[in-house]
């Protein structure tokens, strides 16, 4: 049964497309890093439980989509990665496409050519699935809007990101976003995610985020892996449970700028996912020595120099230093000094809070 949202993009849905029907369209698109993390899920892309992210500006994708109309009756496309055509991602992108053309049958109709780059290396810590698939969606809503004269609607582009990549849903919102049904925020849903730029205090507009390469290895495991395992782990109630008041506390603290709660929740929500690696069948052990010694050393710093940085991860051995913008240049000073060592070849990107999508051109 399709929900009051799918029903009405299928009624907006565009049918035909005139014959001259051509052009470029181009959009970026940042990562995000979860503080609540989105880890299970059921249905088609439905989180088990609410996460909260923050938008990141300096980690993005840029996506541009060149169409025009073809004479045939079904897709077709070409996909180019970092300038090199790439027919896995292809294959991933046409089936993604493909999956959502009710809504969007004129693709159909339509000779795509997609170009898509990050700005952020392979394997880093960052979502890459994250930046590009709300790319793509929001370039396709472009090409959409060129042809209803209609302006491009974020819950929609939320909504289909999400069936992408779960956490893309959170990539289409500025500063920070929350996916998932939760009591704390009434107009919050599964189906999509909601901003919270509004809802933060100012200390955290101006967060930044140190993302520290301990290893540019590709991840052990995928995060569609990594989400399946959930379904027989021993812990997984409690997580959700756990989640569920995680982010309730959280959003408090992101409003009254609590930054005591907001580094306890994020940096047990970090720790929490990976120890739910190491007891899933089969067990992953994601971290390794140097994320170790990083947080060690990061716990240091902030008893000691009574500086507010907390770390997180995503489900590898990379960390994210959060920490506001008035202790930058201690930060710095404690990453050059003290954290480099740690890293694979000095490695990390310096990256803030940041502004969401955006057209290239």
């Amino acid at each position: 049964m399709k929900n009051k949202f799918e029903q009405q993009w299928l009624q907006d849905a565009v049918r035909t497309l005139t014959e001259n029907f051509y052009g470029r369209v181009g959009w970026q698109s940042p990562s995000n890093i979860a503080l609540v993390k989105y880890w299970g899920k059921h249905g088609n892309q439905l989180p088990n439980n609410p996460s909260v992210s923050f938008t990141l500006n300096t980690s993005r994708t840029e996506t541009t989509i060149d169409y025009s109309v073809h004479s045939g009756e079904q897709l077709q496309m070409k996909f180019f990665f970092e300038g090199v055509e790439n027919e896995l991602f292809g294959v991933k992108v046409k089936r993604f496409l493909e999956s959502i053309l009710p809504y969007f049958p004129f693709l159909n109709q339509l000779s795509l050519t997609i170009h898509s780059n990050n700005t952020f290396p392979h394997s880093s810590g960052i979502a890459s699935s994250a930046s590009s698939m709300s790319a793509l969606v929001m370039a396709l809503l472009e090409i959409e809007s060129k042809a209803t004269n209609q302006p491009i609607d974020l819950k929609k582009a939320s909504y289909f990101a999400r069936l992408g990549s779960g956490s893309a849903s959170r990539s289409v919102y500025p500063q920070a976003s929350l996916w998932g049904k939760t009591e704390a925020l009434e107009e919050s849903d599964d189906q999509f995610a909601v901003p919270m730029a509004q809802a933060l205090h100012p200390v955290f507009a101006g967060y930044h985020d140190s993302i520290l390469i301990i290893s540019a290895e590709k991840k052990e495991v995928s995060s569609r892996v990594g989400h399946n395992l959930m379904v027989n782990n021993p812990f997984a109630d409690v997580r959700y449970q756990q989640a569920i008041q995680n982010t309730e506390v959280l959003i408090q603290a992101l409003q009254k700028g609590d930054l005591e709660t907001f580094m306890r929740i994020t940096e047990a929500e970090a720790l929490q996912l990976h120890a739910l690696m190491m007891t899933s069948q089969p067990s992953f052990l994601l971290m390794q020595p140097n994320s170790l010694a990083v947080m060690a050393a990061v716990k240091r710093f902030r008893n000691e120099q009574k500086v507010p940085v907390c770390f997180t991860l995503d489900a590898g051995p990379n960390l994210h230093l959060l920490y506001p913008d008035d202790v930058r240049e201690q930060v710095l000073q404690f990453i050059n000094e003290s954290l480099l060592s740690y890293t694979h070849e000095n490695q990390w990107i310096d990256d803030h809070v940041g502004e969401g999508p955006s057209r290239l051109f």
